[in-house]
C-alpha cells in the first residue's frame, strides 16, 4: 500500500520483495513541506530513494520537494519501476548489476544525488558528511554491465569497488636506521627502476655528534673504572675538571655539587678511607668565609636578677656588700678582685651572678660545679644563652647534652646561615652515643633534602653511612649520588649522576676489592652502556656489558632474569666491536666472548629448571 496522507507528516510506503532500501527504513516520519520553496533545485531522478529525498527536503531548502500530489505520483511510478526492473533482472540472469542505473528502465540517466548536493552550493563540510550516505548511482560503472561469467574473471573475484590504498609516501624519501656498531645508515631517495643508482651511505655517529655536549661528557669519562689499565690519577683528574668547569661556585647548588666532587676526590686520594676530621677540614675549606657569631648578654631572668636589681648594680652606685662605690670603667683585674671579695664574705650566689654578668664563665662554671647540680645547670644555661642561635658552639653543646641540635632542624635557611660548620663540629666531636650522633646528621640531611638541597643532603647521608636504595622505593633516602629519585626517571638518571656513582663505587673497591653496589649494577650501568652505543661508542659499551655480566655470574643470574636477558641482547649486537674478535680469522668471527657464553648458558639452565 502507498501509506496514508497527513497534512504535516508523510510516511514512506512499505515495500516487499527485493526493495531493501524501503525495508531498512520503514515507518520513519519525515517532515512534509506544503509550500514549494522558490529556491528549490531540480527534482531528483529515479536513482534517489524515497527516504533520501524527504531527508534533504527537510533540512536543505535548495533540494525542496514537489507539491504533494505530484510527488506521490512520481513515488508510485518509481516504486513500480523498481519492481519491474527487479523482475527483468531476475529473468535476464543478471544482465544489469544496478537497478538505479537507468538502463534497465530505458530512461535517460539523471545526475547523481551527491552531484546535485555538491552543486547546490552547500558547505564543504556538509558535502564531506554526505559521502557516508550511500548513493546507488555513484557506484555505477558502464564497463561492468552485461552478462558476467566466472570464465571472464579468470580466478577469484575481487570487488572492483574496493577503495584503492594510496602509497604511504607520494615520492621517494630518505630511509634512516641506526646500526649496532655506532653507525647511521642512510638509503638515498633514488629509484633503481628508472635507472638511478641505489646508494646506501654509512656515517659514524661519533663523527656526527662530535660537537654535542652529551658526547663530550661521555668521552671525557675514563670508564669503565673496573678495567685493569686504569690508574686512580685519571679518576682524580676527572673530578678536578668537573669542579673547575661544571660547578658554579657563586650559587648554593653549585657549591654543594662541588663539595660532592671534592669528597670523591678525597676518597680516591685516600683509597676509600677517611675520618671525621678529614671531612671537617673539607667542609671548612668549602666555606667562603668564616661567619662571625655575635655574642649577647645573658638574660636577666637566667641569672636571677630583676630589673631593679640590675639598675642598682650598675657602675657608679654604692655596693651594699663591700660599702664601696665601684669605678665607672672596671678592668679585668678589678672584676676578678670583686669576685674574690664576694667570696670573702661567703656570698657564693652573688659571686656567681657577678661572674656571669662580667663573662667570667670559667670562674662561674668551676664554682658552680662544686656546688649542687641545679646550680651548675643554671650557670651552664646562662652561658649558652650568651651564644648566638646559629653559633656552631650551640650545636656542639646541645649534642653533648644528649639533644638533637637545633641546627639539624633549621639549617638550609638563608636566615640561619651556612650548614657546613655545624656538620663539621658534629663530625669532629662525636659524643659517646653513636646512635644520637648519626640521628642528628641524618636529621640535618632530611632538613636539607626537604628544602631542595639534594647534593648537601646526600653528603650528610654518606657521613651517616646510609645505604643506597632503588628508584621505585620513595622511602629510601638516595638511589643515585647527587640526584633525587622523587623526580621523573629521565631527570633522575642523568649521565653526570651515573658517572659520580661509578666513581664512588670505585673508591669503595680501593678499600674493599670485592665490594659493589648491587642497585647501581642492576640498572644504571646498563643504561649507561646503551647511551654509549647510541652515541657511537660501541667498544666502551661492550666493556660495560662485560662488567655487568661478571657481577651477575658472581651472583645468581636467576635473581635478575630481565637484566640478564637485556645484557645478552645488547652484547649480541655489540660483540663485533671487541678487538679480540676482529683479530680472529674470518671463519672464527661467529664465536662469542666467554663471559657471554657463560651468561647465556646460566640463563638457559634457569629456563630448563
Amino acid at each position: 500500500r502507498q501509506g496514508y496522507e497527513d497534512p504535516h507528516w508523510q510516511y514512506p510506503a512499505a515495500s516487499y520483495g527485493n526493495d531493501y532500501t524501503y525495508q531498512s527504513h520503514q515507518w520513519q516520519p519525515v517532515a512534509w513541506q506544503d509550500n514549494r520553496d522558490p529556491r528549490q533545485g531540480e527534482h531528483y531522478g529515479k536513482s534517489a530513494s524515497y527516504r533520501e529525498q524527504h531527508y534533504y527536503r527537510g533540512y536543505h531548502p535548495n533540494l525542496a520537494s514537489k507539491p504533494p500530489g505530484q510527488e506521490r505520483t512520481r513515488t508510485s511510478d518509481s516504486h513500480k519501476e523498481r519492481h519491474n526492473s527487479a523482475g527483468r533482472s531476475e529473468w535476464a540472469g543478471g544482465e544489469t548489476l544496478s537497478q538505479d542505473s537507468g538502463e534497465a528502465s530505458g530512461l535517460p540517466q539523471e545526475p547523481s544525488l551527491l552531484l546535485q548536493y555538491h552543486e547546490s552550493g552547500l558547505s564543504s563540510s556538509s558535502y564531506e558528511l554526505s559521502q557516508y550516505i550511500r548513493d546507488g548511482s555513484d557506484l555505477y560503472d558502464p564497463t561492468l554491465s552485461g552478462t558476467w561469467s566466472p570464465a571472464q574473471a579468470g580466478g577469484p573475484s575481487v570487488s572492483p569497488l574496493a577503495p584503492v590504498v594510496p602509497p604511504k609516501f607520494w615520492r621517494p624519501h630518505v630511509a634512516v636506521c641506526f646500526g649496532a656498531g655506532g653507525q647511521l645508515v642512510l638509503v638515498c631517495p633514488h629509484q633503481p627502476a628508472e635507472g638511478q643508482p641505489a646508494y646506501v651511505e654509512l656515517h659514524s655517529l661519533e663523527a656526527r655528534l662530535h660537537d654535542t655536549k652529551e658526547l663530550q661528557e661521555l668521552q671525557a669519562f675514563p670508564g669503565p673504572l673496573a678495567r685493569e689499565d686504569l690508574h686512580k690519577v685519571d679518576v682524580m683528574t676527572f673530578c678536578q675538571q668537573k669542579i673547575a668547569m661544571s660547578c658554579d661556585l657563586s650559587t648554593q647548588k653549585g657549591r654543594d655539587s662541588a663539595l660532592l666532587w671534592k669528597l670523591l676526590l678525597l676518597l680516591c686520594r685516600q683509597n676509600g678511607s677517611m675520618v671525621g676530621s678529614d671531612t671537617a677540614e673539607l667542609l671548612m675549606q668549602d666555606c667562603r668565609h668564616e661567619e662571625r657569631y655575635r655574642r649577647q648578654n645573658p638574660a636577666a631572668n637566667l641569672i636571677g636578677l630583676t630589673d631593679d636589681e640590675l639598675i642598682s648594680r650598675q657602675p657608679g652606685t654604692l655596693d651594699l656588700i663591700t660599702g664601696e662605690v665601684p669605678p665607672v670603667v672596671e678592668t679585668q683585674e678589678q672584676i676578678v678582685e670583686k669576685f674574690t671579695k664576694l667570696l670573702y664574705y661567703g656570698r657564693k650566689k652573688d659571686a656567681l651572678v657577678w661572674a656571669m654578668r662580667n663573662h667570667l664563665w670559667g670562674h662561674a662554671l668551676f664554682l658552680s660545679s662544686k656546688m649542687d647540680p641545679r646550680t651548675y645547670s643554671w650557670v651552664l644555661t646562662g652561658f649558652t644563652s650568651t651564644l648566638a642561635t646559629n653559633d656552631p658552639l650551640q650545636t656542639l653543646f646541645q649534642l653533648m647534652s644528649g639533644k638533637i641540635p637545633q641546627a639539624a632542624l633549621c639549617c638550609g635557611d638563608a636566615t640561619w646561615g651556612d650548614w657546613r660548620p655545624h656538620l663539621a663540629v658534629m663530625l669532629s666531636n662525636k659524643v659517646g652515643d653513636v646512635e644520637l650522633n648519626n640521628r642528628a646528621i641524618v636529621t640535618m640531611g632530611d632538613t636539607l633534602a626537604g628544602k631542595g638541597a639534594v647534593e648537601a643532603a646526600h653528603f650528610c647521608y654518606l657521613m651517616a653511612d646510609i645505604p643506597f636504595g632503588y628508584f621505585g622505593s620513595k622511602a629510601d633516602r638516595m638511589a643515585l649520588l647527587g640526584s633525587s629519585h622523587r623526580q621523573t626517571f629521565a631527570q633522575f638518571a642523568r649521565t653526570e649522576a651515573i658517572q659520580r656513582m661509578e666513581i664512588f663505587e670505585y673508591c669503595q673497591r680501593l678499600q674493599q676489592p670485592k665490594s659493589f653496589l648491587l642497585p647501581f649494577q642492576v640498572v644504571y650501568k646498563l643504561l649507561y652502556a646503551s647511551c654509549l652505543a647510541d652515541h657511537g661508542l660501541p667498544s666502551q659499551a661492550l666493556q660495560y656489558c662485560e662488567q655487568i655480566a661478571t657481577v651477575l655470574l658472581g651472583q645468581d643470574p636467576a635473581s635478575h632474569p630481565v637484566l640478564a636477558q637485556q645484557v645478552i641482547k645488547l652484547s649480541e649486537r655489540l660483540k663485533l666491536s671487541d678487538p679480540l674478535l676482529l683479530e680472529m680469522p674470518e671463519r672464527d668471527q661467529t664465536l662469542e666472548p666467554d663471559w657471554l657464553l657463560q651468561l647465556r648458558a646460566r640463563c638457559q639452565e634457569r629456563k630448563v629448571r
